[in-house]
């Protein structure tokens, strides 16, 4: 019984481990793009920030809730960067 236990526990880890590959490449190909639209009217960028950003970051993703898996039609393209004058939704 105590070595099933120890069993669930790996199923549980290898999803999270899973999960948390997920978010690090979403992060990365999004923190990316970000940069990149940045860079193109010459915004200056300074690479010592640049190297400390993290794709770890998590605090935009809402852990609990109701989610939708229905993925719009992006049509090949990118979610729209968030407009950082635009008011917070809370």
């Amino acid at each position: 019984m105590y070595q099933a236990y120890y069993e669930g526990m790996e199923d549980q880890l290898s999803a999270l481990g899973l999960v948390l590959n997920c978010v690090v490449l979403w992060n990365t190909v999004y923190l990316d793009h970000a940069l990149s639209v940045l860079r193109e009217p010459g915004y200056p960028l300074c690479d010592a920030d640049v190297a400390r950003l993290l794709a770890f970051i998590r605090a935009h993703l809402g852990l609990e809730g109701h989610y939708s898996f229905l993925l719009p039609d992006l049509r090949g393209r990118r979610r729209p960067l968030r407009d950082p004058d635009a008011p917070v939704n809370e």
